[in-house]
């Protein structure tokens, strides 16, 4: 793990210590990691919102994690020291959910489908998953694919021309060639084998948000993608206190305003005391009443 930058390393511990935590467990009977970590179909009842991150620290097995670690080793440790830590982290996790996201859209697609041509419509899907909770419940996806292929996107795009050896081909291919042939694959794949247990929608998905990230970053390289929420309250609060400033400015630098601001309070302390006096008799006032009074007598 030498000379990996610190986050591609501590994610790829991370992977393994969860799938080597899963393997132990299972041994044990304890429990199924993958089963409560895992990505569900969001209308079976085993789905939780947090497993759209948890997912990706899961793997079905040892060729599966491996392939996904090395990958993560190859392209993460690249882009890792082009973007800094924050940025990569916030990409790789941001993809990460998208990429789930996609995948509970394809699984309600094909769900939506298989309901209508058995009869049901639209507005009876939510009965049907009810019915049938506990084949949806088995819909799990786990994996770290869909950010693998979106850091395969992000070299592309970020090295476009920088020409790499894939196994079994024997000569070296250009970066932007082999993102592109990774889109049309995956694509394919999706389409040819929807109900594949490889979750190839997940993985355009990542690949997708990480476009649209890598692009807006593009127009705005100070911003890590995060400070959007934070700044439009900044502004706000900005333009509240500017407002106040400017208000109390005005204040200040009117003099008509101050005279009036005064005679107004001057008048609401008059028609209090008049009124107290109406009330209980002037004996009923304090001294500093009467001297209130008495000064408003003379002007």
């Amino acid at each position: 793990m030498f000379r990996i930058p610190a986050v591609t390393r501590n994610l790829i511990i991370i992977n393994f210590l969860c799938f080597i935590g899963m393997l132990v467990l299972a041994q044990a009977g304890v429990t199924d990691l993958n089963n409560l970590c895992g990505l569900h179909f969001f209308l079976a009842s085993d789905f939780h919102v947090y497993q759209l991150v948890t997912y990706m620290f899961m793997h079905g097995g040892w060729e599966h994690i491996i392939l996904n670690m090395f990958m993560l080793w190859m392209f993460g440790a690249v882009m890792e020291r082009v973007w800094g830590p924050r940025r990569f982290i916030i990409y790789y996790l941001f993809c990460g959910i998208g990429a789930g996201l996609m995948q509970e859209i394809a699984q309600f697609i094909q769900f939506y489908v298989i309901s209508s041509d058995a009869g049901f419509g639209l507005s009876q899907l939510m009965q049907v998953a009810a019915a049938n909770d506990g084949a949806l419940s088995q819909w799990t996806t786990v994996g770290a694919s869909g950010a693998i292929y979106a850091l395969l996107l992000a070299f592309g795009m970020m090295f476009p021309d920088e020409k790499m050896f894939i196994i079994p081909i024997p000569i070296p291919i250009k970066a932007k060639w082999m993102v592109l042939g990774s889109i049309v694959v995956e694509l394919f794949s999706a389409l040819a084998s929807p109900g594949s247990q490889v979750a190839h929608l997940a993985h355009l998905g990542g690949m997708i948000f990480g476009f649209f990230l890598i692009r807006y970053w593009q127009k705005h390289p100070y911003s890590d993608g995060l400070q959007g929420g934070m700044q439009f309250f900044n502004n706000m609060r900005s333009r509240w206190e500017g407002e106040r400033i400017k208000r109390s400015r005005q204040r200040n630098e009117n003099p008509d305003w101050t005279y009036n601001a005064q005679k107004k309070a001057s008048q609401e302390e008059i028609d209090r005391i008049l009124d107290k006096i109406r009330k209980s008799g002037y004996d009923s006032l304090t001294r500093e009443e009467k001297q209130t009074l008495f000064d408003q007598s003379k002007k």
